[in-house]
């Protein structure tokens, strides 16, 4: 065999072991996993995991895998998991209605969790009422996370100050590593009450879901979206809304083949709604189509494997 001869071998053998690695790698994450809470958050974290994106089984038998421990209240409500680019679950979430910071654990197999840390994001205001449903996006040309939540500072944003118990908006920080971090800044600020924000990568743009949380003069309630081509800012005035006549909270988002769908919560109704979209324009409802845990509640919908789904049903 000639060096040319070796040369394309070798050559062969690495396209090889790359394609099967690809292969390996979409088997892995053939699954999906849905973290979220039921009742007022105290039970800590559930999980429900799906085939198909449509019927959902608890796991665990409803049973929590964590159990909270931050805060005067002790709640783990809005839990949101992304598998960070270290192969590592990052999880944050609400700890209490009125404390100013938010929770933070990581696990390698959604099991056994780190150490609960209690991270501080709006403590510098002083008047800052609260910090709810955190969210995690990784940044992949900052190599970095943007951890993001709702909060309200009275007298700050006048112009929606009586629209209503709140007058939220969304705040971030960035992180490399989840032990250092960033300087809070104001996230999304369109003249309106805004909560629940969860942002995807799409056709190299983000997209951020969001809830206009108006109440006076009159009632929205629904999920919107708005658009930027950084993650840190710039995003657009909200779409109309996606949700139609539901009151809707609690959006998570994962593309499933050609079509992206969009989670949320029905709290009125006491149980879970979806819509679809191929180009973030025309919308359907397949609230109809899908099966989830009863007592679910704002969560977050991200890949696993078939083995770490065997570790999370080995868990009595």
């Amino acid at each position: 065999m000639n060096k040319l001869q070796r040369m394309l071998l070798l050559l062969i053998i690495n396209c090889l072991f790359v394609f099967g690695s690809m292969a390996q790698g979409s088997k892995n994450d053939s699954l999906l996993a849905f973290s979220y809470f039921i009742n007022n958050g105290k039970d800590g974290l559930h999980m429900a995991y799906s085939a198909d994106g449509y019927s959902w089984l608890a796991l665990k038998n409803g049973r929590s895998y964590l159990t909270p421990i931050l805060s005067k209240d002790s709640l783990m409500r809005d839990p949101c998991i992304i598998r960070g680019s270290d192969g590592i679950f990052h999880m944050v979430w609400t700890v209490s209605w009125k404390e100013r910071g938010i929770g933070y654990a990581n696990s390698k197999d959604l099991v056994n969790w780190s150490k609960q840390q209690y991270l501080p994001v709006m403590e510098h205001e002083p008047l800052a009422t609260n910090a709810w449903a955190p969210e995690i996006t990784f940044i992949p040309e900052q190599n970095e996370y943007m951890i993001y939540w709702a909060t309200t500072i009275p007298g700050k944003f006048r112009v929606s100050e009586n629209s209503g118990d709140h007058n939220h908006r969304i705040y971030y920080v960035t992180t490399k590593n989840f032990v250092d971090y960033g300087e809070t800044k104001l996230l999304y600020d369109q003249d309106f009450n805004v909560i629940d924000a969860t942002i995807q990568k799409v056709n190299g743009r983000y997209v951020m879901i969001l809830k206009d949380e108006t109440l006076k003069p009159s009632p929205q309630k629904n999920l919107r979206i708005a658009f930027t081509d950084h993650a840190t800012g710039g995003y657009s005035k909200p779409s109309l809304p996606i949700t139609g006549n539901y009151w809707a909270e609690g959006p998570t988002a994962i593309k499933l083949k050609d079509e992206w769908v969009v989670y949320f919560d029905k709290y009125r109704d006491g149980k879970y709604g979806a819509v679809s979209t191929k180009d973030f324009v025309k919308w359907t409802d397949i609230s109809a189509k899908i099966n989830m845990p009863e007592g679910i509640r704002h969560g977050t919908v991200f890949k696993i494997s078939a083995a770490e789904l065997a570790v999370l049903k080995a868990v009595q």
